[in-house]
């Protein structure tokens, strides 16, 4: 059940991204809730190879490339999945860093909500 809350409340949050930036759009709820799945499966899997991959970079950039890593991953899954749209590298970025804050603020209100 509570892998449910969390994905409607990604999709929520990509929904919130893309009234934000213009840059960043999704065609339909259908498409926002399989951009979620997508982002969360890219993110648990594809993610952690990438940055033991990247360490030396992300080391002399004293992490700032990771920015760039979740905007690339971020934008790449929108030129993987067709009814996901983002247009360009930048509102990549901006789109990943956004998305991160609001399922990050999401996650904690319910990690609030079970410890009462």
């Amino acid at each position: 059940m509570r892998v449910l809350l969390v994905w409607i409340l990604n999709a929520i949050a990509l929904w919130l991204v893309t009234l934000v930036l213009p840059g960043v759009r999704v065609d339909d709820e259908l498409s926002a809730f399989l951009t979620a799945i997508v982002l969360g499966l890219v993110n648990a899997v594809i993610k952690p190879i990438l940055i033991v991959l990247t360490l030396p970079v992300t080391v002399l950039t004293l992490g700032l490339f990771l920015l760039a890593l979740n905007g690339l991953l971020f934008w790449g899954v929108a030129s993987v999945l067709p009814g996901f749209h983002v247009d360009g590298f930048w509102w990549g970025v901006a789109g990943a860093l956004l998305y991160s804050v609001l399922t990050w603020s999401f996650s904690s209100m319910l990690a609030q909500e079970q410890r009462r």
